[in-house]
Parts: structure tokens; sequence; C-alpha cells
């Protein structure tokens, strides 16, 4: 969907995953200290927005998620993943109930898929889930904002900020009261920054939630049954994830930010055999170009490594 918010002065939309919103408003380092202040917002509304309704909602979540929720108290956002049978991660979903009824966003273009499945799995439960995304949309509020929220239906409160559900037909009116609107190119490099895995940016078909550090925000390990169980409590108990996210300090005389995919190498064997991607990359208005990348997790933890022809030191997220 194409927010409304892109006819605001100067937005620049989007491309790829993020097509719907705008990238920024004319001036990133601008958007992204605004956030850092607590003042703004962020437009998400091209994200997917689930709800599920029913006197068992909770019962029936905490079967199918990775995380405690069959005691969710009202208003206390949490995270949770989907997995495959055999561990990987397929879907992630931002949480929040407000007494009657869960609300989840989740990554643009995802929800369908992620409402199928758990339609398959209703059995008896007297459960109701609903594609909301069309009728609802996210904006996100950094922390410290004190923007009124009066009009979100649901509000998952963070440590770093603030999703609202908002009517999505209200969206440009309500925003009107939030302060400046920063970009997503603003947002995420907070992201990167908070070292915060994306779903299709840190992940691929393979990834198990340790290798991204999701065991400590989506991820309950004195929890079983449900899909996946099993890989979560024999790599935590009995080994070690096969790769490893870090975060790395760019070399700032570069011009170029490596891109999504960018093959990583240690910058001591620059035509060695590739040691993992980079997953997410932007500019940071403090700390200059900034990725995130997930490597082998036999690589040295004080080793420069190479993101394509960009030099960069590593912070450690996942321990080795």
């Amino acid at each position: 969907m194409k927010s409304p918010l892109l006819a605001l002065p100067g937005a620049v939309p989007a491309e790829g995953t993020d097509e719907g919103v705008a990238a920024h408003y004319g001036d990133i380092f601008r958007e992204q200290r605004s956030l850092a202040r607590g003042t703004g917002f962020v437009d998400l509304s091209h994200r997917g927005v689930i709800t599920v309704t029913g006197e068992d909602r909770l019962t029936w979540l905490h079967l199918l998620l990775t995380q405690h929720v069959s005691a969710l108290p009202p208003q206390q956002a949490t995270e949770a993943l989907v997995l495959s049978p055999h561990g990987h991660v397929e879907h992630a979903l931002y949480l929040v109930d407000d007494g009657t009824t869960t609300w989840a966003h989740v990554e643009p273009g995802t929800q369908r898929a992620l409402v199928g499945y758990l339609e398959s799995m209703k059995f008896f439960y007297r459960v109701e889930v609903a594609d909301a995304t069309a009728d609802y949309a996210v904006v996100h509020l950094p922390a410290g904002s004190t923007a009124p929220v009066d009009g979100a239906a649901a509000v998952r409160e963070l440590p770093y900020g603030r999703d609202l559900f908002l009517p999505r037909a209200e969206l440009a009116t309500l925003t009107g009261a939030y302060g400046p609107a920063a970009g997503i190119w603003a947002y995420e490099a907070l992201r990167i920054e908070a070292h915060r895995p994306r779903l299709g940016f840190e992940t691929d078909h393979r990834t198990i939630p340790h290798e991204v550090d999701w065991l400590a925000t989506a991820v309950h390990l004195q929890k079983g049954c449900y899909r996946g169980q099993e890989t979560v409590a024999r790599v935590h108990n009995l080994g070690r994830p096969p790769r490893r996210l870090v975060f790395l300090h760019l070399d700032g005389t570069e011009e170029v930010l490596p891109p999504h995919g960018t093959e990583v190498r240690l910058a001591s064997d620059p035509d060695g055999r590739a040691l993992g991607v980079v997953t997410s990359s932007a500019r940071h208005h403090e700390l200059g170009p900034i990725a995130l990348a997930v490597v082998k997790r036999n690589v040295p933890v004080d080793a420069v490594l190479l993101a394509g022809t960009v030099p960069g030191t590593q912070d450690v997220i996942v321990p080795q």
C-alpha cells in the first residue's frame, strides 16, 4: 500500500521491501537526530498487521510461537517467532494484547502467509485470525516522545519507543500531532546501531534464532511444545550456532555502502573465501557507516573484515 504520508514535503519513496513509505524527507541525519532526541515519528504503514481474537487466543498462540504468551499481561509488548519443523525462522511477530485482541505487526508482504498458517492451526480453539492491514497502519514514536496516542487502537511500549496501531483512514490526520516525519532510512540506521535483527535482512531460509540474538528477545527457553523447539533446545544446550551476527564499524573513507548480500572476507586475505554476508547497512549520524553481517561462527572476533571493498571492525553480538 502506498502511504498518504508520501505527499509530505520532501518525501522520497523507499524501494524494495520498504516500498510504499518514505526513505527520507530530505535530510537523513536531521531525521536520525530528531528520533534520537525523542521527537518526530516514522511511517511504518507498509508493514502487515494481524489480529487474533477469541477467549483462547493467548493459550493457542502459546502453542505456536517461541515466546511465552499464555499469561501475557494486557499492554505488555513482546516479540515472537514462528519456526519451521527444523527450527528455521519463518516469521517474526511484534505483539501486544489489549485484553480482548492480540495485535501484531510483521514484515511487509508476509502477513498473508502467516495468516494462512495460523488458520490451518485453529482446530477446536476459540480464536479468530484476521489480516487487518487494510484497516490499520503502524507508526513508530521514538523513546522520549510526548506525542498523544489517544487515536491508537493499540500501543506497544518498548525501551526504544512506541509502536502505534492507527486506523489507516486516519493516518494522515493523527500523525500531524506527532512532530516531524522521519524516513525508514533513519529508523533503519538506529535499528542497526541497536543490533536488532530484521526478518529477511538478517535472516535467510537457514537461520535459527541463536544466530541473530533472537534468544534474547523473541524466544523463551523454558517453554516447549512449539514447532522447531527441539532444535532451539539442542543448539542452546549442546552446541553453538554455525553462524553469528556481528556489528561492523565501516571505514568512513569509502563512498559506497555495501548493500545487503555483499560478501564478507578477512581483510588480511581479500582473495580468500567468503566468510559471511552483509545483511543491513546505513550511514549513522554519529557513528558514520555501519552494518550488520552474519559470519561463520569461527571467524576471529578481533579480525578486521572486508565487506566487499570496505574494511570494518567487529563488535560481538552473538558470542563465538
